[in-house]
């Protein structure tokens, strides 16, 4: 017999900010959000509805209480379900996720209005996830100031059986630059860990007017050297320039 496929995380995305996903399907979705970065932005996307999902975790909607019908039977199968058994479940984890929004990297969200007035966004900024902070959260941190360019990086490390877990904190860098984050192991031995760009109003920018200019870039990947085998990280630019060079 053909064994079942597994689930497709991917899926999931939307029942888990409606937070209608059980504990174990939603313990495996957050495992799963770490990794990858489609779920991650589509979440992003969803989250520019926080206020709609903070009010929802105030009121606890009924079928009576929700006025917009988009689908009668189907939004009245949702509700059910939501404000039956896992009503508590659904507006812990509603409220959770509406409160995560403030942790996402890359950009400010537009203000939404509940009768559908917006105020006029900010530029949008590189969609990345709240889950790559809180990854540099987690680990181990190093960090430095290059007394030259200024620049400022911090290193998160966090062992895994395959090597070692990575994610940078960048700031006070302008652009534009092409850029990319070193392992350099004790032995010498060089491994690229991940790149990205840096835009012309920079990241972690004192006083720029975008506010995504003003916070870090938080970039992650991963080194096949052991965490006891890395002697230092550099931060290069594609051209060779050192920006910024974290003893660890």
């Amino acid at each position: 017999m053909t064994p079942p496929m597994p689930p497709d995380r991917h899926t999931d995305v939307g029942a888990y900010a409606l937070g209608v996903l059980d504990a174990a399907d939603a313990d495996r979705f957050e495992a799963h959000l770490v990794g990858c970065d489609r779920c991650a932005a589509e979440l992003e996307q969803l989250m520019r509805l926080t206020p709609v999902l903070a009010e929802f975790k105030q009121s606890a909607p009924t079928p009576q209480t929700i006025t917009a019908v988009p689908g009668p039977a189907m939004l009245d199968g949702l509700l059910d379900e939501v404000t039956a058994t896992r009503r508590g479940r659904a507006r812990r984890r509603l409220f959770l996720v509406a409160a995560a929004v403030v942790l996402i990297v890359g950009g400010p969200l537009a203000t939404f209005a509940l009768k559908g007035a917006a105020a006029p966004p900010d530029p949008p900024a590189p969609p990345l996830a709240n889950a790559v902070r809180a990854q540099y959260a987690a680990g181990e941190k190093v960090s430095s100031v290059d007394p030259d360019t200024k620049v400022s990086a911090g290193v998160s490390m966090a062992t895994r059986p395959w090597g070692t877990q990575v994610v940078l904190e960048l700031a006070n860098v302008k652009g534009p630059l092409a850029c990319d984050l070193v392992a350099v192991g004790k032995d010498g031995k060089r491994q690229t860990v991940t790149t990205w760009a840096v835009p012309k109003g920079g990241y972690g920018i004192p006083g720029s007017a975008a506010k995504w200019n003003r916070e870090p870039l938080y970039a992650a990947g991963g080194a096949a050297l052991n965490r006891g085998d890395i002697d230092h990280f550099e931060i290069n630019t594609l051209d060779g320039k050192r920006l910024a060079k974290v003893n660890v």
